[in-house]
Order: structure tokens, then C-alpha cells, then sequence
């Protein structure tokens, strides 16, 4: 219903949608079908394969007639329909971002000729497009309201009225008609009034032909063929079932894009040689940005010959996964484990090998075999390696050609691998499945640690399988489901191959049971049993091998044509006085005994076709729907401790929606309480925060708010102690009371991010580390040591170095140190008083301003809200705490500290020319002033690298939350990039931007600073963009990896001195702080920068947008004025004022001075400079 009605359905005309529902169809999220002039009726058709149309139907359009014939004359093939050039992704899921063009059947108009069904070569090549694909019939068909209120009409009139329960209450004989060869095809403008009416079957069918002619014939027919649609029609065929679960539809051979069957094992804990291995399972991270190879760094060590580096299989990619951080040895090499993954190459899927090596007190190493799934045992894909014969078996190394070809293009694979054996007492513990074999949805809290995956074989269970005894063999071909705990001890010593065995949930009156089916995978349920098979064997031989008779399946009154698999009772259903399991039809495979023939004899059985009526299929469903969320669990542990960029919001939606909210959110605790790791606890903390939320159910007010009720006091200072498991019980226990409404639920949403603020605290407090602070010399008392800053402009990378972003994904920014109309707008300046106190003070926009908030603390208690951004003199309270002047906590009182350490207290000075929000780094700068002249007021001296790591940790004392762009953009001069890699302990870097010389000054000549009029508001930008990386939205994670290779094209521009390449990078990252901060773009702020966008190379809102200032960079140098009279004549912007920058090539100064505060003026003090709280035209 979902690709019905959210996408084709989309913009169509009134009328009605006709969908059949014996397929399985793909279609784009975009099909773009034109509607514009539209009558009649229309189906809907997808491309396929000309091999898959010759059991299929096919549309024959009249252009191509028309073009087919013109082309006899010629000799030259023309395209037989219109066709466009298309862009399209080389894999079907959106994460590859290469391009290729592909040529696909228009959208627009396209009258059908014929319906063509099982036609010759001939025929079909007839109906193909330029690509060679043809459209398929795929079970859709829109009416529009007057041709379906013609149909309607129709319903009256006999013999058609058969169709209808009216007509058969009437006393009519039933009738069946087929929506496309009886009712579609007659609108069909290559087919006559005599070929229709005589194709109908009885004289019924043509009678109802001929009122459906004269209904409907005048109704044009057209096509709309979707392009990356795929069409499978549903079979009773288990070969097609598993080639539907592993491989591309049928219909798609002509796509190129890859498919991903997952598997889960878990290692089973309670195994001894296991219970120090904490491998969550085989579905390992990591993929190839370029053609989505599933490639992981697992913890995993294993033993091989390797004989080039472990890099993308696919040879022209060429990606390299990140090395693992195990110890690579001449004996063993840490190889990165590959997910089983089909990956789709012309017509064959190879299976990446599947291994599981595990840590114990002796390193052991398991390589299964693998092939293409196109083969089978005696095949294992050709050209691919051989299938292996066991645990002891060596592979037989293959020597390849440089550049041979493998699987219709694949060049081989780069690693050269060699079995090697397990030890003695794991060789029982495996599974091994075959290529060929499926087990969907296998979920396990304890299965195989090995497990062998063969081409086509599918596996499946409906809850937690136990930990195997012996071998488990799937061979090729096998399709298990279904199946549960107690099912894995049946199974070992039974080699499966080609068979499919599933667990069904039956309800017989009021007694519920479970109910086991074994078939061939190359079984015909409804033919014949003289010419059919069973378990892939003629019928005659099953009954020979099995000692059943034919009497013990069929009873002797059924007819010899109506002796086949569908109504043969072969599946015990009850037994008078033992349990039923799966051994029970699985010595069916290997029968051995005769005890097993007498109890499947004395058991009541029933045939598929008698079991159809009797399945549970609330149970069934309620089963499907508890391993669904019992795999989302195991999914939770496995993206938190992995450490994944997967969203796991689409879950915590599905959860609470049914109902299964408190076993996720139970996951969540267990896993932020054990992880042992601040980061990873944080993430599962948001988590919780986005399932409560969900809860809320879009009421109960806003997400973000103040979180510091006293109910929640306790656990927040668990966590701030550092006992996070701790903390973790107490927030969940504390949860509990807050479940009851929405409102209560969003609350409660609100404290689990102010949990998790306070853990991202402790992460990012972990570059305390690199804060260096060495002795200097106590300047005299009164004087003051002064400290002037520049402003900073971001060019590009912001929000990439703001936590967890840039400890979890690592970030880079690129910063520019500026004057502001020729002036360092930001400074502080300290000197120690003979008083035992802290005098805080700022003054307005220079050190010559009156003071304009003046706080004086004596006591420790009045440093207290040093946390609290908003509370007075926060910011200079935290500089304090952090520069470890002030010891705080602290037994001690405030005046003793003070006169011991320092013999007075001390005296503090701020101002800044900026306003309030300005997006120029203000807060940061000044607390990286505040504490540089601190340290030197106090006798100590720190580095710049110290002062922006020391900076780092008052915001998060401060709990702000901040970045480290801002002090680097003001603290280190000119032009450089900042960066910090994905790990803890955070470590920013910083590089220096050679530049060409005399760009500076071309730089200072086409930049300039247009405040708008807009105070930025940030805060709520913080909370949703923090907020939508913990959830993993794709939109986020993709934005972070461009802002990050944005920062480095812009440095690279930079360096060459090209002005329009960094004006390009300049738009690109305004659009990429749009996507990460929705709404961040005021209106007025909008049509400021539509009128500036002529005369400018690029432009941007300094820092989170919302406001503050915009920086340009003009086409032409010096255009204060211009872009003033621009904007003079632009309505709607309000109070706006221009200003010139200029690069600060100097950086910030630490200077004593003497006492008197009027030797303390800045550089430039001289120069007129606007206040920003003015009017300006």
C-alpha cells in the first residue's frame, strides 16, 4: 500500500487505483509521472529484463510499432519510444554519491498498442527500449472518474453483473475476468472488435467481452514506465521465495545496485571459552562511501596468509578501512570482518566471506567458504574459490593474473586467504551454511560462534536459538524460519541442502500448538505425484528410502490427479502421548530408524493444504513483531558500542507505537550503565530522551526547557560524581513517576538531555589533559595585566567542532582572526587588590567606558551559579574555578584562600565592542582573555594551545556547551584550520594557512561585516542540532562529513589566494549551517543576502546564524559604500550598519601595565568606532 498510496498516488487526477496484490514491487520515492493532459486510463509499468518477460506480460506502445517499422525500410534500429538521459545514483540506495547516467523510458505519453503475455523472442524484442529492458506488467492500473464510472455501468449488465454478489444472488452463474486481458486490453488501440471478443474463453467471457468493448474501447490506454522500479510476481515456488529474500527481484537484472541480506549471531555468554569476548555479533560496521562495501574493524584476530592490503573488494574503489586496534604481528593479522552481504554483479551475487575468530586464552581464527549465488555446491560460482569440505580442510589457494577478470567484471579480491583449522573443542561449535542458503532474521541472545552461509540459503528464527552441541550444516539452497530455542539440538547432524523448514503457529479450535513443515526447495506443490517430487525426489524414492507408504499421505478415495505435496498429510500436527518437535519431520531427510516411522504413523497429521485454514496468524504476527523488537534491541547494543552512525530513532518510533517502548527503553539503561565509556552513555541517555519523547506523541509542549527539577537532583549527581551505572538506576527508577501524561513525559525527555549534557561535560573535560600551565613572575600589586582579542570569522567546518560532534565524528574549521573597523573589540584585564575579594566588573565597549554591572564576592557560597550561564558574572566565576585560583569546592574559606595564595584578591575587567549575539565568538574569546590575564595576574603563564583547551573546559563548567572554534578563531592570529579527530580525549589542532603573499591585504580589501539588526539566539539551535546528531539523522551525519571536507577545500583555496573558490565555499557552508540548523536564516536576513548575492563571491551568517553579523565577500574591492546604498534600497531590513574587517596577523596581547586604568587603552582606541546599539539608515 505504501509505494501505492505515498508515491505513485501522488499528483494523479481524481479516479481510482487498481493494485493486485500477488507481487512484490520498488519503486522510487519520486517516480515523477506526468499527469498533464491526462484521460482515460493508465498502467503503470516498471522495466525488466526481456529474459524475465518471456513467462511475463509486456506493454507494446504504438511508438514503438510505428518506429520499429520505420526502421525495416532503413536497416537501422531507431530507440522504439521516447527516452531521456537520466542521472541516476550506480547503487540503489542513496548512500553512493557517484553518478552515471542511464538512459530509461519517458514518463511522458506512450498509448499501448497490445498487451503481449509468454510472447516469442520476437515480439518482446519488439517492445524493448534503447537500454534493452521492456515494460513489464505490473499489476497497477489508474481510472480516471469517467472511464471508472463507465466501468461502474457495467455492473448491471449481464453477463457482467456474474461479477458482482447482486448478479449471483440473481440466480447467474459465476464469472471470472481478468483486469488486464479482459478489461484493459480492450482499450488497447492495436487490437480490433473481433481478435478481443473472440479471445474469451466460454461464450460467457465473450459476451461480457463484448459489453466491456463498447464501454470502454473509446477510453485511451497510455503507459507510464517507472525508471529504478523493480516487479517480482509472487510464486508458490521456493526457489523464487529465496531468491527474493537474497538476490534482486527477478524483473531487475538490467540494475546495478547492490543488496544487503543480514544475518545476527550473538556468541552465547554462558560458553566458557566465549565469556570474556564481548562481540556483539557479525553485523560489524564501516561501509565503503564509494560502493557500499560492508567493511568493519572487529575485535575479532584472526590467522591467514594475507597477500595485500584489506581494502574494497571492488578493485577500482580502492577505499582502505581504518586499521583496527589490535596488534598486527608476523603471526597474527587483525583482519576487518566483512558482513554478509550480497553484492550484485551483472547476473550473479558473490557472498563476501563470513568468519568468526573470538578472543579467548588462545587467539583461534575460522574462514567459511563462499561463492556465487548463482551456483551451488557443485558450482560454487565458477570462477570463484572452491567450497571448502570442513574445519580442517586448507583452502586451495588460487594464483591469479594481475587484472583477471571474475564474475562479469570483478577483478579478484585483494586478499588471498588460507582456512585455517579451529581448535579441538570449537570444532562441534558451528554452524555452517552453504552458499545458496537463507536464514532471515536470525536473532539470538547465545547461537553459534561460527557459522557457515552458503549462496541462496536463508536462515530464520522466531526467538532466541541456543547454543549449539555439534554442527549445524545449511547447505546450499535451504530456507529455515520459524524456529526456536529448542530447535538448534534437533538440527545438528543433518546435513540441509535445498530444503525448506519452517515453524508455524496453528490454532486448532481453542488449543494452540506448533506445527513443523519440511519441503524441497525444487518441490511442486500442486503437480501430480507420478511426476512430481518430494524433498526434491520423485515420490516413488521418498516412499522407498522412508518406508511411508502412499496410503499413509493420501487417503484411497482421493483421486490419483489430486495426489500431490499440497494435500499429502506428511507434518505431525499432535501425538496421543509424546510431544511433537522438529525431529519429527526432519528424519524424514535421514531416516534411520524405525521407531521414528512408528511415531510419525501414530501421530495425527495434517496436509499444507488442511494446516492453511489452522494458522495462528495473530500468533504469527505477534511473533514476527517480538523478534522484530528483539533484533532492535540487539541493534541498539550493537550501533552504541559500535559506535555507529545508524539512526536508531525510526526504531525508538516503531517501539512505542507497538507498545514495546519499555523493553527498548530497559536496553537503553543497560547499555549507558555498562558501556563504561562517557560517550557511549551519553548517546544511549539521548536515546531515552527520543523514546519519551516519541511517547509524548507530538503533545506536552516544547522539547527543549530548563531541566534542574529537584526530583531529579539525586541521579544528575550520581552522574557529576562520575557514577554513571549509578546515576543511570536512579534516572531510570525516577522515570517511572513521569509516565503518566505528555507533559510529564516531555519533562522527563528534557532531564535525560540535561543527563546527557552533563556526561558530554566529562568527555569534552577530558582536554583538560592538555592544558600546560608553568610558573611566571607576580606582577605588583595594582597593576593591571591586559589582555586584547580579535574577533573571529568561521569560513567554513562550524558545528563540526561543537560536542559530541567533534569527539564522535571529528571536526574542522576554518577561522580567520579580524579587527573590527580597525579595533580588537574584545579584552579583559586583571590586577590583585590588597582586599580578600573578587570584584567583577564590565564596562561597555572600551576600557575607558563606564561600568555597567559591578558584583563583589566574599564567600565561596556566592560562586555557587558559577554553572549557570544567565546568573551574574557566571562566566568570570567559572574563570576563577577553572584557572584554579579559587578552590571551589572547598573547606577553606574564600578570604583565607586568597590572602595565603595571593595576599589580596583580586580585581577583573571586561568589555566588548560586539553585541550581543553577534556570531562572532564573543562569549569564548573573552573567557579565553578572562583567563589568559588570570593565569599572568596569578604568577602563571599558559600556552595559546592551554588557553583553547582550558577555554574548553570552562564552557562545559559554565555548561554552555560550547565549541572550540571560537578561541581558536580569536586567540591564534590570521588564517588557519582547526581540527579534532573522532576519539577521547579531545585534542584540537591547529594549522596555520599559508596564503599567497599580498592576499592578506586583497582579503582585507573584498571583505566586509553587515551587522543585521538581528540578535541571534543560539541556544535552542544548540539543544536541536545536538539533539539530531544523538539521533543519527542521516541529514545530519552526511551534512557533518561535508562540513568537514568543505573546511578543507576552503583551506585549499586559501592557500592558492583564488578569491571566487572561496566565495563558493563560503555559500556552501551557509547552505550546510541551514541543514544543520533549520530556521537559522531570519526573513529579513534573507532578502539581505538575495540583494547583496550580484555583487558578491559568496556570503555567510557569522557563526550559528539566526543573526548577528553577515560577512561578504565582495566581487570588487573596497564596496563599503556600495553595499550600503544596495541596502539603503532594500525594504524590509530594519536597522543595518557595515563595517570593515581586517585580518589579525599580530594575535592577541597579555601586557602589564601600570596602575592607573587610562595606560590601559587598546590599539585603535583612537578610531571612531560605531556603537552597534545605534539606528543606523
Amino acid at each position: 500500500m505504501w509505494p501505492l498510496s505515498q508515491q505513485l498516488c501522488v499528483g494523479s487526477p481524481p479516479g481510482v487505483w487498481v493494485c493486485s496484490t500477488d507481487m512484490l514491487l520498488t519503486v522510487p520515492s519520486a517516480p515523477g509521472i506526468d499527469w498533464d493532459g491526462f484521460q482515460g486510463v493508465r498502467v503503470i509499468a516498471v522495466p525488466g529484463s526481456q529474459a524475465y518477460a518471456r513467462n511475463h506480460g509486456v506493454y507494446l506502445t504504438n511508438e514503438q510499432v510505428s518506429r520499429s517499422s520505420s526502421s525495416k525500410g532503413t536497416g537501422v534500429l531507431t530507440p522504439p519510444v521516447p527516452w531521456v538521459l537520466r542521472s541516476q545514483p550506480c547503487c540503489g540506495c542513496l548512500t553512493c554519491g557517484s553518478l552515471k547516467s542511464s538512459l530509461w523510458w519517458s514518463h511522458s505519453q506512450g498509448l499501448v498498442h497490445n498487451i503481449i503475455y509468454k510472447g516469442t523472442e520476437a515480439q518482446i524484442q519488439q517492445c524493448a527500449g534503447p537500454d534493452g529492458t521492456v515494460p513489464l506488467v505490473c499489476g497497477v492500473v489508474f481510472f480516471s472518474s469517467d472511464a471508472a464510472e463507465q466501468l461502474l455501468a457495467t455492473h448491471v449488465i449481464p453477463p457482467l453483473d456474474a461479477c458482482t454478489y447482486m448478479g449471483l444472488d440473481s440466480g447467474a452463474p459465476p464469472i471470472q475476468l481478468s483486469l488486464f486481458f479482459d478489461i484493459v486490453l480492450c482499450m488497447a488501440g492495436g487490437v480490433t472488435e473481433q481478435d478481443f471478443v473472440k479471445g474469451g474463453g466460454d461464450t460467457s467471457v465473450r459476451n461480457a467481452r463484448s459489453v466491456l468493448w463498447a464501454a470502454l474501447h473509446a477510453f485511451p490506454l497510455s503507459m507510464a514506465c517507472i525508471p529504478n522500479a523493480s516487479y517480482d510476481y509472487m510464486t508458490t515456488s521456493a526457489s523464487d521465495h529465496i531468491r527474493s529474500l537474497t538476490l534482486l527481484p527477478s524483473s531487475a537484472s538490467h540494475l546495478c545496485f547492490c543488496k544487503t541480506a543480514h544475518s545476527h549471531v550473538d556468541v552465547c555468554p554462558s560458553t566458557p571459552t566465549l565469556a570474556h569476548t564481548h562481540v556483539p555479533g557479525l553485523l560489524w560496521t564501516g561501509t565503503c562511501p564509494t560502493c557500499l562495501c560492508a567493511l568493519g574493524s572487529s575485535p575479532v584476530s584472526w590467522r591467514m596468509a594475507l597477500r595485500s592490503p584489506t581494502a574494497c573488494w571492488k578493485e577500482p574503489c580502492g577505499w582502505q578501512p581504518a586499521a583496527s586496534s589490535s596488534t598486527v604481528t608476523s603471526r597474527y593479522v587483525t583482519a576487518m570482518g566483512v558482513t554478509p552481504s550480497c553484492q550484485w554483479m551483472g547476473s550473479r551475487v558473490r557472498w563476501p566471506w563470513l568468519g568468526y575468530g573470538i578472543h579467548g586464552y588462545e587467539i583461534w581464527s575460522a574462514l567459511p567458504p563462499w561463492g556465487c549465488l548463482s551456483g551451488g555446491a557443485g558450482d560454487p560460482g565458477g570462477c570463484c574459490p572452491p567450497q571448502a569440505q570442513g574445519p580442517d580442510h586448507h583452502w586451495p589457494v588460487r594464483h591469479w593474473e594481475p587484472g583477471q577478470t571474475l564474475c562479469h567484471g570483478c577483478k579478484p579480491w585483494p586478499e588471498i586467504l588460507q582456512f585455517m583449522s579451529l581448535q579441538p573443542h570449537d570444532k562441534a561449535k558451528c554452524v555452517r551454511l552453504a552458499p545458496g542458503s537463507c536464514w532471515p532474521q536470525l536473532v539470538s541472545q547465545g547461537v553459534f560462534p561460527f557459522m557457515r552461509l552458503g549462496s541462496g540459503s536463508g536462515l530464520g528464527t522466531q526467538g532466541p536459538a541456543a547454543s549449539s552441541q555439534g554442527p549445524l550444516e545449511i547447505g546450499p539452497g535451504c530456507l529455515l524460519s520459524g524456529l526456536t530455542v529448542g530447535s538448534s539440538s534437533a538440527l545438528q547432524g543433518f546435513p540441509l541442502r535445498d530444503v525448506v523448514l519452517q515453524g508455524h503457529h496453528v490454532r486448532l479450535r481453542d488449543l494452540p500448538c506448533r506445527v513443523f513443515t519440511l519441503t524441497g526447495r525444487l518441490d511442486d506443490w500442486q503437480s501430480p505425484a507420478e511426476r512430481a517430487t518430494y524433498l526434491n525426489m520423485p515420490w516413488a524414492e521418498f516412499f522407498h528410502r522412508t518406508g511411508i507408504r502412499e496410503g499413509d499421505v493420501w487417503d484411497a478415495e482421493t483421486p490419483q490427479g489430486s495426489r500431490c505435496l499440497l494435500s499429502a498429510r506428511l507434518f505431525p500436527v499432535l501425538h496421543a502421548q509424546e510431544a511433537l518437535g522438529l525431529e519429527d519431520v526432519l528424519w524424514l531427510l535421514a531416516p534411520v530408524a524405525s521407531e521414528r516411522l512408528a511415531r510419525w504413523r501414530a501421530a495425527w497429521r495434517m496436509s499444507w493444504q488442511e494446516l492453511l485454514p489452522c494458522l495462528d496468524k495473530a500468533a504469527e504476527l505477534g511473533a514476527r513483531q517480538a523478534l522484530f523488537f528483539l533484533q532492535g534491541q540487539h541493534k541498539v547494543r550493537r550501533v552504541l558500542l559500535g559506535r555507529q552512525d545508524s539512526s536508531l530513532l525510526p526504531l525508538a518510533r516503531s517501539a512505542v507505537h507497538e507498545g514495546y517502548h519499555e523493553a527498548v527503553l530497559g536496553t537503553l539503561d543497560e547499555v549507558a550503565s555498562t558501556a563504561g565509556d562517557a560517550g557511549i552513555a551519553a548517546r544511549a541517555l539521548a536515546c531515552i530522551a527520543e523514546v519519551l519523547g516519541c511517547m509524548a506523541r507530538g503533545e506536552g509542549g516544547l522539547r527543549s526547557g530548563p531541566a534542574a527539577n529537584r526530583e531529579w537532583a539525586s541521579a544528575f549527581g550520581r552522574l557529576e560524581s562520575g557514577d554513571i551505572a549509578g546515576g543511570v538506576r536512579e534516572l531510570a527508577a525516577e522515570r517511572q513517576k513521569w509516565m503518566s501524561r505528555p507533559a510529564l513525559l516531555v519533562r522527563a525527555a528534557r532531564h535525560y538531555e540535561g543527563a546527557e549534557q552533563i556526561l558530554v561535560r566529562q568527555a569534552v573535560m577530558s582536554s583538560c589533559q592538555f592544558v600546560a600551565v608553568g610558573q611566571a613572575d607576580l606582577p605588583p600589586l595594582g597593576h593591571w595585566v591586559q589582555v586584547a582579542c580579535p574577533a573571529r570569522l568561521d569560513f567554513s567546518g562550524g558545528w563540526s567542532d561543537t560536542p559530541p560532534i567533534t569527539y564522535e565524528h571529528g571536526g574542522a574549521v576554518v577561522d580567520v582572526a579580524v579587527l573590527v573597523d580597525g579595533c580588537w573589540p574584545i579584552g579583559a584585564r586583571v590586577r590583585r587588590i590588597s582586599e580578600p575579594e573578587l570584584r567583577l566588573i564590565s564596562l561597555g565597549g572600551t576600557p575607558q567606558s563606564e561600568v555597567v554591572a559591578e558584583l563583589v564576592c566574599r564567600e565561596l557560597e556566592h560562586l555557587q551559579d558559577y554553572c549557570q550561564p544567565h546568573a551574574p558574572g557566571a562566566l568570570l566565576k567559572a574563570a576563577f574555578i577553572c584557572t584554579q585560583v579559587v578552590q571551589f569546592p572547598s573547606q577553606k574559606p574564600l578570604q583565607a584562600q586568597l590572602m595565603e595564595s595571593f595576599r589580596g584578591g583580586f580585581e577583573v575587567h571586561t568589555w566588548s565592542k560586539l553585541p550581543h549575539g553577534s556570531g562572532l565568538g564573543t562569549s569564548s574569546i573573552l573567557a579565553g582573555a578572562v583567563m589568559a590575564s588570570l593565569y599572568r595576574a596569578a604568577g602563571k603563564a599558559a600556552s595559546t594551545e592551554s588557553l583553547i583547551h582550558a577555554v574548553l573546559h570552562l564552557e562545559q563548567r559554565l555548561t554552555t556547551g560550547g565549541g572550540w572554534q571560537d578561541q581558536v578563531g580569536g586567540l591564534v592570529p590570521g588564517i588557519k584550520i582547526g581540527r579534532s579527530k573522532a576519539q577521547l580525549p579531545l585534542r584540537v589542532e591547529v594549522e596555520e594557512i599559508q596564503v599567497p603573499d599580498g592576499f592578506t591585504q586583497t582579503l582585507n580589501d573584498h571583505l566586509l561585516l553587515v551587522y543585521t539588526g538581528k540578535t541571534r539566539l543560539a541556544r535552542n539551535l544548540l539543544q536541536d542540532v545536538v539533539r539530531n546528531w544523538y539521533a543519527r539523522l542521516p541529514s545530519a551525519v552526511q551534512n557533518a562529513d561535508a562540513l568537514v571536507s568543505n573546511a578543507e577545500e576552503c583551506a585549499q583555496a586559501l592557500r592558492q589566494g583564488n578569491l571566487p573558490l572561496i566565495g563558493k565555499c563560503l555559500d556552501c557552508y551557509w547552505q550546510q549551517k541551514k541543514c544543520m540548523a533549520p530556521g537559522c536564516e531570519p526573513l529579513a536576513v534573507g532578502r539581505m543576502m538575495d540583494a547583496l548575492r550580484p555583487y558578491a563571491y559568496g556570503q555567510c551568517l557569522a557563526g550559528a546564524g539566526g543573526g548577528g553579523f553577515l560577512y561578504v565577500l565582495t566581487r570588487a574591492p573596497r564596496q563599503k559604500e556600495a553595499l550600503h546604498r544596495i541596502l539603503a534600497k532594500t525594504e524590509g531590513l530594519g536597522n543595518f550598519s557595515i563595517h570593515s574587517v581586517e585580518v589579525d596577523t599580530g594575535g592577541f596581547s597579555v601586557k602589564v601595565v601600570g596602575c592607573d586604568a587610562e595606560d590601559c587603552a587598546c590599539p585603535g582606541e583612537h578610531t571612531a568606532v560605531k556603537a552597534f546599539a545605534l539606528t543606523h539608515s
